[in-house]
Parts: structure tokens; sequence; C-alpha cells
């Protein structure tokens, strides 16, 4: 029989609902709906809105999920600095601050700064950590779906296996959720701009390249959490270029921003990072813009296979180099490649949430998790 849990996730899927339509839903008694109901209002986790007197009948009330009863820390950490913030139950961002820490600096020291920023956070924000009912941590790599560790990462030198979530729960005292940084920032955008989509694909052109699929509105990580790893694809004819992964010829050696900045000194033009790239774009460096266009298109053609494999209605590019020149080479790759039926409803968009996409979807992946309707049960009936 459907428990308190089941009413909440009814409640959250819908956005809010009367007592009536949990009846009609579920098919339980008045009274069982009513002790339901009851015992989330009780918790905490639902909050009940003033009278509709407008309708015939007895006035309704509509409930909705407390989004204000708990806080989610969350942190996203990139390979050149991280981002620590607090949200509330709706993936809204309250507290924000970047830090100097990035991927490269080892799990340790990383960690340690975000365990450091998070409580200075919560204190800023006017909570507690008695608060906070979970943290979201993404990463730029494979994320072993049943570990929650890192598995293989190309570029995280001194991450495999390291138990980031065990390390961070002894520090924070709450519950922690992993995933890798494009999956979460595939989730945010599909939940919070792309709601009714059934399948999107989130690209993220940055130092690197990867992307995170969300299908049916849930995270796709294959088998390991190696889905979406479409920077280590190998390129015919491009063997001369040596990958951050150790091998050559890879997506990421020849289209991602440390490869525009290599082939940006190459000519003559300082650019030490993706960072260096992009200030070269933003000053309309035509050069830059050239060579841009030209990864994108490269990107382009890896991205009309998986097109044509996931059929998604939306593909959105983000990252530091989700211009205009990359967006544009993008577009002149994939179509020629592309089957009219696999495009055909096809939008290829830069990201509405940008660099806070990851930390909206690891909000939103930790309450999914926090308050699944089996969570929800075992807290308040104990099964």
């Amino acid at each position: 029989m459907p428990g308190p849990g089941d009413v909440l996730e009814l409640v959250r899927v819908h956005g809010s609902l009367t007592r009536g339509e949990v009846r009609e839903l579920t098919g339980l008694s008045r009274m069982t709906v009513s002790t339901r109901i009851d015992a989330l209002l009780d918790s905490g986790l639902l909050v009940e809105g003033e009278a509709n007197r407008n309708s015939t009948g007895r006035p309704s009330r509509q409930l909705h999920f407390h989004t204000d009863h708990a806080r989610i820390l969350v942190a996203s950490v990139d390979t050149t600095h991280t981002t620590v913030g607090v949200t509330d139950l709706a993936g809204h961002i309250l507290a924000e601050e970047r830090i100097a820490p990035a991927v490269s600096d080892g799990p340790e020291t990383t960690l340690d700064a975000i365990a450091q920023t998070a409580t200075r956070l919560i204190d800023r924000e006017g909570s507690t950590l008695a608060e906070v009912s979970a943290c979201g941590v993404s990463v730029p790599g494979p994320i072993d779906p049943d570990t929650r560790r890192p598995n293989e990462p190309p570029i995280m030198p001194g991450w495999d296996g390291f138990p980031i979530a065990e390390r961070l729960q002894d520090r924070l005292g709450v519950a922690i959720h992993v995933s890798n940084d494009a999956d979460a920032a595939a989730l945010g955008e599909q939940r919070r701009v792309y709601p009714q989509s059934r399948s999107l694909c989130f690209v993220k052109i940055d130092t690197g390249i990867g992307s995170g699929i969300v299908l049916d509105g849930d995270i796709y990580r294959g088998t390991d959490g190696g889905s979406g790893d479409i920077g280590h694809i190998k390129l015919p004819g491009n063997n001369s270029e040596m990958c951050l992964c150790g091998a050559t010829g890879c997506l990421a050696s020849v289209a991602s921003g440390r490869a525009l900045a290599r082939q940006l000194t190459e000519i003559g033009k300082t650019a030490d990072s993706v960072t260096d790239v992009r200030h070269a774009l933003n000053a309309g460096d035509p050069d830059a813009a050239r060579l841009t266009q030209d990864a994108g298109r490269v990107i382009g053609e890896v991205l009309a296979t998986v097109v044509s494999v996931l059929n998604p209605a939306q593909l959105v590019l983000g990252g530091t180099l989700a211009v205009a020149p990359m967006i544009a080479g993008v577009r002149e790759a994939l179509y020629p490649r592309s089957l009219p039926r696999a495009t055909r409803n096809l939008q290829i968009v830069p990201s509405q949430l940008d660099a806070d996409a990851a930390l909206i979807g690891l909000s939103l992946l930790a309450v999914d998790e926090e308050y699944s309707a089996g969570a929800v049960n075992k807290s308040l009936t104990g099964s």
C-alpha cells in the first residue's frame, strides 16, 4: 500500500495536489490519505496552501513540497577551480562561492576546501549543518554508480577509487551524493529548462570535453559510469596529438580548450588555458574565433553519431567554450552527417544555466535520493 513517501513523490511530480486529487491518484480511502498527509505535514515535508473558495463544494487546499524544509550543499570540482553552494530543496541557489582548489590539486586538498567553504556558506546563509539533509559533489570524470567513486578518470590524477563520499561525510556529517559534472549539468538543464524533454544530451566544452545524458528525467550513467565520455573517442588522422589521458588522437586532444590554447600559442598568440582562449574570443580575436569554429566542426562530427543513436530533443552546449563560433561549427558538421529524421526535432542550444547547471543538477539529484518514496517511508514509518 502506498505510504506517506509515495504521496510526497506524487506531490513533487505534479507540483501541487489537493487531498481529493491524492485520493484519485492512489485509490486510497479518505482516512488513509488524511493519515499520510498529516504525517507529512507534521514532519514539515508538506505545506498546505490557502483554501480555494472559488471552486464548488467544500473548499480545497493545495499541498506543496516544502522546499525550505532543509538545505542541500553542492560542490562542483572543475579543472581550473571549484564552486561550492547552498540550495533549497527546489535547487534554487541561496549562496555560492568559487574557490581556488581544482581537480589537479588532488582529492585531499580539494575536499578539505569544500568542507571548510560549505560550513562557512551555511553560516552566511543563516542556516546550520543540522538543517542540511545532503551534499552533492561533481567531478570531471566517470563515477561508478555502485561504489560512488571515480572510475579510472582520464584527467584526475590521484582520484581513481578515492572515497569522496566517505571522506566528506566524515567532515560534514550528512549524506554525500557523487556525480560526473556533465551528468549533473545535464540533469539541471533538463529539470529546470526542458522539463518535458524525454531525451537530452549536455556537452561540456572546457579544458576537456564530456557529455551527460538524461533519459525520461533520469541520468543515464552506463554500466560503470562511463556513458557520455566522448572526449576520448579516437579520431582518425590525429595520432600526433597527445591527450591528458595518455593516448593520442582523442577528440579532447584536438578540439578542447586545452587544444585550442596550444593551437593559439603555436601561431604566436600566448594562451595557457581555456580561460585565455575565452578572453581572446571575448576580445574579438579572429584567429581564436576561426580555431574555435574549426573545433566545433570536429566535435559536430562526433556528435552526429550521438544524435543518431540517442535521438535527443535537445543538444545543450555548455562550458567555457559554448560560444557562437563553437555552436556554429557544431551545426555545420552535425546536420550534413545526420539523417533528417534524426535532427528534425533537434534543438542545438547553448546552456541557459551556464556555470550553475551542475550545482542545480547536484541539488536535484540529492533531493531525488533523500526524499524518494522509499527513503521517506522508512523515515516516517520504519518500513
